[in-house]
C-alpha cells in the first residue's frame, strides 16, 4: 500500500513538473531546434505548393489506389501548420537586445502580425467540399498563403549556413524546377482545353508510349523547360490561345531566367572573390619584380610562397576578416583560436586572464619559406615566435652545424622582448634559427607586449622575475647590473621609503647590540659607560 502511494505521489510530482515546464516554455528564435522546425514547416508548405497543382491538373494521380496516401500527406502537412501556429505563440523576440519571454506579449505579437491572418486563412478546411464535388485539390489552394514560411526559412538559413553560396545555388535550382513544374501543369491544362492531339503543339496521349502517367508528366516538364529557357525547340502553336500563351511564357522565361542567370553570375563571383583578390596581389607582386629586375630564383621563391599560403589557407588576414566585429566578439574568437598556443609560452602560464586576452589579439601569423632565417645570431630581438606548424633548425652562424631542431609548439625569443636589465646577451639573439620547409609561426612583437603591460604592472613584475630566473639558470644574468637598473628605475618616493626602511632596520640592529653588551656586562661584572 505504501509503495502504491509512493508511486502515485511520484507520478503526480513528475506530471506537475511537466505542466510547469510547458506553461513557462518560450522558444528562442536563435536556438538550433527552432531552425530545424522551420525546415519541417517549410517542407510542409513546399509540399502543398507542388502537389496542389500536380493533382489538380494530372488527375490520374488521384486514382483510388493512391488516394489514402495523398490524404495522409495532406493532413500531415495541415497538422504541421497548426502546430507551427501554436509554437509561434511561444516564439520570443528581441526588444532592446533582450529576449522577451512574457507569454501574453508573445501571443499579442503573433496575433498583430501579418502572418496570423494568412495562417488562419491557409488552414480553413475547404477540402471538406470533397464530400460534395469529389476530390479536387484546387480546394486546398489556400494552403499556399503560407509561402512566407519558405522565404523566412531561406533568410534564416542564409545567415546560419557555413556555405552560403552553395545554399543559394541549391535554393535557386529548386526555384527553377518549381517554375518549370508549374508551367508544365499549365501546358497540360492548355492541351486538354484545346483538345489533346488537335495540333502538333499540344500534348498528344495517342502517340505510342505517351499514354502512361510518368511519360505524360515527363513530356510536359520537358516542353516547359525548353520554352522557359528560350531554347525554342518545340512545334509552333496553330491556334490563337496557344500562340498567346507561348508568347507570354517565352517573355516570362526570358525575364525570369535573365534574372536567374544574373544571380548565378553574382554568386559565382562571390564564390571566387577571395581567389580573385589573392590573384590580384600575386599579379601586382609579379609586375613589381619584373619592373625591378628581380632575379628569377627569388621570383620563383616568391611564387612558391604565394602558392603555399593559398593551398594551406594561410592567405586570410585575421584583422581584416574580423574587422567588422565588435571588440568583444573579436576577443572571444581570438581566445578560442590562439589562447592555447599562447599558454605554451612558459613566462605566460600564470599570467592573469586579462593580459592573455590582450595578447591574443596581437598575435600575427607569419609564413617562412624553406631556407629562410627567422633570426640570426647577434640580431636585436624585437619579436618572440611560437611554432604553429613546421620545423626549424638552430644553427651556427655559418649555417653548417645544426644544434637542435624545433617542432610544433616550440617557443623562442621570449626573453629578448622583456628588456631585462643585466641580460649579458644585451637582448641580442644567441643563435641563428632557420626554416627547414614551409613554417607557420605566431609572432608577438616587443612593442605589442609592452603596450599591453602598461595596464598590468603586477604581471609586468612577474614576467621580469620569470625572465630573470631563466637567465640565472643559463648564467646569463649580471646581478649587479640588474640591481643598478632597478635602483635607477625607482621613483624618488620609493627611494626615500627604502632609505627610511633601512634606517629603521639599522636602529633595531643597534638596539639589539646594546642589549647584548648589557648582558655581557652583567655576566662579567664589567661596567660599560654609555658614550
Amino acid at each position: 500500500m505504501q509503495c502504491y502511494q509512493f508511486q502515485k505521489h511520484r507520478h503526480h510530482l513528475v506530471r506537475s513538473q511537466q505542466q510547469r515546464y510547458w506553461k513557462d516554455y518560450v522558444i528562442d528564435p536563435a536556438d538550433p531546434s527552432w531552425f530545424y522546425w522551420s525546415l519541417v514547416a517549410s517542407l510542409a508548405t513546399f509540399y502543398n505548393l507542388v502537389v496542389v497543382f500536380l493533382r489538380a491538373v494530372f488527375t490520374d494521380f488521384n486514382n483510388p489506389d493512391w488516394r489514402m496516401t495523398w490524404f495522409c500527406f495532406d493532413y500531415l502537412s495541415d497538422f504541421i501548420t497548426i502546430l507551427d501556429m501554436l509554437l509561434r505563440c511561444r516564439l520570443g523576440f528581441l526588444e532592446q537586445g533582450i529576449l522577451v519571454t512574457t507569454k501574453m506579449r508573445l501571443v499579442k505579437m503573433y496575433l498583430k502580425s501579418y502572418r496570423f491572418p494568412l495562417d488562419v486563412m491557409s488552414i480553413l478546411p475547404f477540402d471538406l467540399v470533397y464530400l460534395l464535388v469529389g476530390v479536387n485539390t484546387l480546394l486546398r489552394l489556400n494552403r499556399l498563403l503560407r509561402i512566407w514560411r519558405i522565404n523566412e526559412f531561406y533568410n534564416d538559413s542564409e545567415t546560419r549556413t557555413s556555405f552560403p553560396n552553395m545554399f543559394r545555388m541549391i535554393f535557386l535550382i529548386i526555384n527553377i524546377c518549381l517554375m518549370i513544374h508549374l508551367n508544365a501543369c499549365i501546358y497540360f491544362s492548355m492541351s486538354r482545353f484545346l483538345g489533346f492531339g488537335s495540333d502538333d503543339w499540344g500534348y498528344d496521349p495517342s502517340q505510342p508510349g505517351y499514354d502512361n502517367l510518368a511519360m505524360t508528366y515527363a513530356y510536359c516538364f520537358y516542353w516547359s523547360m525548353l520554352t522557359l529557357t528560350a531554347i525554342g525547340d518545340v512545334d509552333p502553336p496553330s491556334t490563337l490561345p496557344a500562340t498567346l500563351y507561348c508568347i507570354i511564357v517565352t517573355l516570362c522565361g526570358v525575364l525570369i531566367f535573365a534574372t536567374i542567370f544574373g544571380n548565378v553570375g553574382a554568386m559565382i563571383n562571390q564564390m571566387n572573390a577571395s581567389r580573385q583578390e589573392f590573384q590580384q596581389n600575386v599579379d601586382s607582386v609579379k609586375r613589381y619584380m619584373d619592373i625591378r629586375k628581380v632575379s628569377p630564383l627569388l621570383q620563383d621563391r616568391v611564387i612558391q610562397w604565394f602558392a603555399y599560403t593559398w593551398n594551406n589557407k594561410q592567405s586570410v588576414d585575421d584583422k581584416t576578416a574580423l574587422n567588422i566585429l565588435p571588440d568583444k566578439l573579436k576577443t572571444e574568437i581570438a581566445i578560442q583560436v590562439h589562447l592555447e598556443t599562447l599558454k605554451r609560452v612558459a613566462i605566460f602560464k600564470d599570467c592573469e586572464p586579462g593580459l592573455l586576452q590582450e595578447l591574443v589579439l596581437k598575435l600575427r601569423l607569419q609564413v617562412f619559406s624553406p631556407g629562410d632565417y627567422i633570426c640570426k645570431k647577434g640580431d636585436i630581438g624585437k619579436e618572440m615566435y611560437i611554432i604553429k606548424r613546421g620545423k626549424l633548425e638552430v644553427v651556427s652562424p655559418d649555417g653548417k652545424i645544426v644544434f637542435v631542431t624545433l617542432q610544433d609548439g616550440a617557443v623562442f625569443g621570449e626573453i629578448s622582448i622583456l628588456n631585462i636589465a643585466g641580460n649579458k646577451t644585451g637582448n641580442r639573439r644567441t643563435a641563428s634559427v632557420r626554416s627547414v620547409g614551409y613554417s607557420d609561426l605566431f609572432c608577438l612583437s616587443k612593442d605589442d607586449l609592452w603596450d599591453a603591460l602598461k595596464e598590468y604592472p603586477d604581471a609586468r613584475a612577474m614576467l621580469w622575475e620569470k625572465g630573470k630566473q631563466m637567465l640565472r639558470k643559463d648564467n646569463l644574468l649580471d646581478e649587479e647590473a640588474a640591481r643598478r637598473k632597478e635602483l635607477a628605475d625607482m621613483s624618488l618616493e620609493t627611494k626615500i621609503d627604502n632609505i627610511n626602511a633601512m634606517m629603521e632596520t639599522m636602529g633595531k640592529q643597534i638596539m639589539g647590540l646594546m642589549s647584548n653588551l648589557q648582558d655581557v656586562q652583567k655576566h662579567m661584572g664589567i661596567k660599560i659607560e654609555k658614550p
